[in-house]
C-alpha cells in the first residue's frame, strides 16, 4: 500500500514514527523509499564557499562568524572565472548539484550580488542544477536568481523554533520562515533541514521535522547534519552525534517527505562506509562530495567513488525530475 503524500502530520505522529525502535523504523523508511524513489540511485552535490568568514551573525556552530575566532580569515568575493571553473571540476568528477555559500546575513543589492548572478548564469550554461545558500532574501532577490537560472536555495531552520534563540540570537525564526517563503513565491525549489547535536531534545527535533513536513510544500531537499563542533566556537567540546540519531532523522523525514531529496550532510567526514550505508538504507539519497563543505572537512570524490562502486550506488542525473515531466507530456 502506497503512504500518501502528506502535509497535515500532527505533532503526535512525528513523534510516534521517530520514536519506532529503530530497525523497525528503517524498514518502514526503505518501503516509503522505494514507492516514491528510485533506490539505488543518489544525489551528488558539490558546495563551494564563494565568500568566506566575516558573517556578523552569531550562530553558535559556526566557524564563519567574525565574533568568534576559529582561524577561519575572512576572505572577499570569488572571481567569476575560479567559482566556473571549480564547477566544471565537480561536475567531471560526477556531481550534478553545484550550490555557492557566501558568509553573509543577508543579501545586499549590488555589485557583490550582481556577480553572485552572473555566477549562476555561468554554472547554470554547464548544465548543473545550481544553488545558492546567501542568507536572508528578499522576493526581489528570490525572483532575480530565478530569472539567471538558480534552481534551488538553501536556508536552513537549524532547529525547533522553541531551541534556536539558544543557538542564534542575531536573526529569528520568523526571519527564516519568510526567507523561505520568498523562494517559493519565485518558483525555487527549496533545500531546507536542520542541525542535530546543539544540545537539542529529542522533541526539538520532532518539532523541526514537524516544522518541514507541515508546509505548503515539502522542501524539495533536506538537508540532515550532525553538528561539526568547531574549536572556538561556543559549541566546541560537544559530543559526538551517534550514527543511529542520524539515521532516526534521516529515516523520519523520509517517511513524512516521500518525494523530497534527504541528504546527508555535515558530519558525514567522521562515518565510515558501513553508517554512511545505514543512512542510504534509510532513505537518504543525496550527499555533498568534495574535500570540504564550506569550511569543515567531507569526503572528497574519489573516496565517494569508491563508496558507491562497493554499495551499488548511481549518480541522479541533474534535472531529473523535469525531464520526466518534459517525456510524459
Amino acid at each position: 500500500m502506497t503512504q500518501d503524500i502528506r502535509n497535515n502530520w500532527t505533532t503526535e505522529e512525528v513523534r510516534e514514527i521517530y520514536n519506532t525502535p529503530v530497525l523497525e523504523l528503517i524498514v518502514r523508511a526503505a518501503n516509503v523509499h522505494k514507492q516514491y524513489q528510485a533506490t539505488g540511485e543518489v544525489q551528488v552535490c558539490t558546495l563551494l564557499s564563494v565568500k568566506t568568514g566575516g558573517c556578523p551573525e552569531d550562530c553558535s556552530y559556526c566557524p564563519q562568524a567574525a565574533r568568534y575566532n576559529t582561524g577561519v580569515e575572512a576572505h572577499k568575493l570569488m572571481k567569476y572565472e575560479e567559482v566556473v571553473d571549480k564547477a566544471l571540476i565537480a561536475k567531471n568528477a560526477g556531481s550534478t548539484r553545484f550550490c555557492m555559500g557566501a558568509a553573509w546575513r543577508d543579501v545586499r543589492d549590488g555589485r557583490d550580488f550582481d556577480n553572485v548572478i552572473d555566477m549562476v548564469k555561468g554554472v547554470n550554461a554547464l548544465g548543473l542544477e545550481v544553488c545558492c545558500t546567501l542568507g536572508m532574501l528578499s522576493e526581489d532577490q528570490a525572483a532575480r536568481l530565478k530569472e539567471a537560472g538558480l534552481y534551488a536555495y538553501n536556508h536552513n531552520l537549524d532547529t525547533s523554533q522553541e531551541h534556536y534563540s539558544d543557538v542564534i540570537t542575531t536573526r529569528t525564526y520568523q526571519d527564516r520562515l519568510r526567507t523561505l517563503d520568498n523562494v517559493e513565491k519565485a518558483g525555487i525549489s527549496v533545500c531546507c533541514g536542520g542541525i542535530i547535536g546543539m544540545g537539542e531534545t529529542d522533541e526539538d527535533r520532532i518539532k523541526l521535522l514537524h516544522t518541514l513536513a507541515t508546509r505548503p510544500q515539502h522542501p524539495e531537499s533536506v538537508p540532515v547534519n550532525a553538528l561539526v563542533a568547531v574549536t572556538g566556537t561556543p559549541l566546541e567540546g560537544r559530543q559526538k552525534v551517534q550514527t543511529w540519531e542520524m539515521v532516526r532523522m534521516i529515516a523520519t523525514a523520509r517517511i513524512l517527505m516521500p518525494k523530497s531529496m534527504v541528504r546527508l550532510s555535515a558530519g558525514r567526514n567522521e562515518m565510515d562506509v558501513e553508517q554512511q550505508s545505514l543512512c542510504f538504507l534509510a532513505g537518504a539519497n543525496s550527499i555533498f562530495t568534495g574535500e570540504k563543505l564550506l569550511t569543515t572537512p567531507n569526503p572528497d570524490f574519489s573516496a565517494d567513488k569508491e563508496m558507491f562502486e562497493v554499495l551499488g550506488l548511481k549518480p541522479r542525473e541533474s534535472f531529473k525530475v523535469e525531464k520526466e515531466l518534459a517525456t510524459a507530456n
